[in-house]
């Protein structure tokens, strides 16, 4: 009998089970501009989105690749009890001769925080004037993460690529 995994034995199917691997869900795209522009145009696209771009750590792309990346975070809250942050990352990539095409590499993420509440609660007794308790309570507040999840392909990144053109097409054209 062949190994099969306890998820599986189960009759659930893991989560990377659903990765297609498929040219029709992609992450990247094919831009007429050098690794320098092309990540300059996405880190414009966030700011004007109001996304707060991180700085990259040296190491994070190797010097001899001649990649370039940007980071980005935005932070929202749909409901009082409820924080979502959407993190993007960027990878551009020379793809052509004299480095004058870029593949952009983008996938954000999305992680959900809900508010978590815990009662303490603390009794004070007064032994001068006999057995009396009076009751203290508090109540102390946390965010806690619920969900995070790579935002799939589609529209949201069609939005992002598309705002991305118009920042690259402006830049190029300043020069």
């Amino acid at each position: 009998m062949p190994f099969q995994a306890p998820a599986e034995k189960a009759g659930k199917t893991t989560v990377y089970q659903n990765e297609r691997f498929q040219a029709d869900e992609t992450f990247s795209r094919l831009f007429d501009g050098s690794v320098e522009d092309t990540c300059e145009a996405a880190r414009r696209a966030l700011l004007s989105q109001g996304y707060v771009i991180s700085p990259t750590p040296a190491n994070a792309v190797p010097p001899s690749s001649n990649n370039s990346s940007v980071t980005g975070r935005k932070h929202f809250q749909p409901d009082g009890d409820v924080h979502v942050e959407i993190s993007f990352n960027v990878v551009c990539a020379p793809d052509g001769r004299q480095d004058q095409v870029t593949t952009a590499f983008v996938s954000a993420q999305q992680d959900r925080y809900s508010l978590k509440k815990s009662s303490n609660s603390t009794s004070i007794g007064v032994s001068a004037l006999g057995s009396i308790s009076v009751p203290m309570s508090s109540t102390d507040e946390s965010l806690v993460k619920v969900a995070s999840e790579t935002i799939p392909a589609g529209a949201f990144y069609d939005r992002f690529f598309s705002l991305m053109q118009r920042m690259l097409g402006e830049r190029v054209a300043d020069k």
